[in-house]
């Protein structure tokens, strides 16, 4: 559990590529998330070509850090999945599994979101020829971190309401 009170946002990377097996341990982390009617809505996109992740980053604003990152990951969702209306809740968990499991590894890691901006969406779709039978959810730029945060304590005792 340390993990989550230890990981932030990692922006810089150094240019060491990440090992096979910590994407490999990053996916399973990813997919060991809690899905609606366990659906497991959800497929990755591991990039690790620099053409192809600077395609990303040209996908939205916030994501100009993949330009940068020797990884990237596009989570995507299934149109077909039992409950779509649940398939960006899934993958949210999913990401968030991704996320501290990299940190877990040494690695740093940032979440940029890309739905559910439909603009994004499809241009996301488009730049890493995503079949029409998915949806992209987010991107995720990981790397050996070249920078070191602190976690901020977040938190906040006035958003806590307790009914007994």
């Amino acid at each position: 559990m340390n993990a989550i009170f230890h990981r932030t946002s990692i922006r810089k990377y150094t240019g060491q590529p990440v090992e096979d097996e910590k994407i490999t341990q990053m996916l399973k982390a990813a997919m060991a998330a809690p899905s609606a009617v366990n659906q497991q809505p959800w497929e990755f996109y591991v990039v690790t070509d620099r053409d192809a992740l600077n395609a990303m980053a040209d996908c939205s604003p916030y994501a100009h850090m993949l330009r940068e990152a020797p990884l990237g990951f596009a989570v995507c969702s299934r149109r077909d999945c039992l409950r779509p209306e649940y398939a960006q809740i899934d993958c949210s968990a999913a990401v968030e599994n991704l996320l501290l499991e990299a940190d877990s590894l040494g690695l740093g890691a940032v979440w940029m979101g890309i739905a559910p901006l439909k603009e994004r969406m499809e241009d996301a779709r488009k730049a890493l020829q995503v079949p029409e039978t998915l949806e992209v959810f987010a991107f995720i730029a990981c790397g050996y971190p070249a920078e070191e945060k602190s976690q901020q304590d977040r938190y906040d005792l006035n958003r806590v309401h307790y009914i007994r």
